[in-house]
């Protein structure tokens, strides 16, 4: 008689967070006086006369202004875009971004069996332009001793077969590998519910990183959960599997 055995694979999944933020690069003092200067060969006149301007408020009003800035407003061009006066200083929304934790843990795999676990993304963006997260795998899951790895997902297979721009559906349990859903704001379109992943695009292997957050509206605390998923073959050797997943967030002003 043989005996069924069950074996479950030990694994940790850690997440490297990479960003880049930029800070506002102009200044306006909250009072500026206009001099008049002149002599028997010429005369300059002040451009701006900012006294008045401030943020100012009662019980019936809030009012933000900017006095005489002959510049005041917004003017772009090729490779940039200014913002001057008073009125933009309170309206910048700081570049934030933030992952809830940094050490996903699928615990042990029971062969056809879904191993789930989950993080959140949060983003706040005040600029003019757009922001955006992308995500890269720095190889696939794998033994510490590199001897054995986990595949890359393809969902379902055949007409639900995702890639890493596109996910598909992934509800069969003898569908085996590891991936990714995307919930909440900001989210790519494909990502139609929670049984849809798509499979991190793979560093080592010369794929781009695939952008899994962005927007052109300002907002704070924009929100999204990351849940990763693998499932494995009863083929599969034991071990400790893990990777990691590079995150960059990137504003544009």
């Amino acid at each position: 008689m043989k005996k069924k055995m069950n074996f479950g694979k030990n694994l940790t999944t850690v997440i490297l967070l990479t960003f880049i933020l930029f800070y506002p690069l102009f200044y306006f003092a909250n009072k500026i006086n206009a001099i008049s200067m002149n002599s028997s060969t010429y005369k300059i006149e002040s451009a701006s006369v900012s006294n008045a301007a401030a943020r100012k408020s009662s019980d019936t009003y809030r009012l933000v202004d900017t006095l005489g800035q002959l510049a005041a407003g917004e003017a772009s061009s090729s490779g940039y875009i200014l913002k001057a006066g008073f009125q933009y200083i309170h309206s910048i929304i700081p570049f934030r971004f933030s992952i809830s934790k940094t050490q996903i843990d699928l615990g042990t795999l029971i062969p056809n069996t879904f191993s789930t676990d989950a993080t959140i993304l949060t983003v706040s963006f005040g600029g003019s332009g757009q922001y955006q997260v992308t995500a890269e795998e720095l190889g696939p899951l794998t033994t510490l001793n590199g001897s054995n790895y986990i595949q890359d997902t393809q969902c379902n297979g055949g007409a639900d077969t995702c890639s890493e721009a596109l996910a598909k559906l992934w509800t069969s349990t003898s569908a085996y590998g590891f991936g990714y859903n995307m919930a909440g704001d900001d989210i790519p379109s494909d990502f139609i519910n929670t049984s849809y992943f798509r499979p991190f695009p793979d560093r080592n292997q010369n794929e781009p990183p695939v952008a899994i957050m962005a927007s052109n509206n300002v907002g704070k605390n924009r929100q999204a959960t990351l849940t990763f998923k693998a499932n494995i073959p009863p083929t599969q050797a034991a071990g400790t599997y893990q990777t990691i997943i590079n995150f960059i967030a990137t504003p544009s002003f």
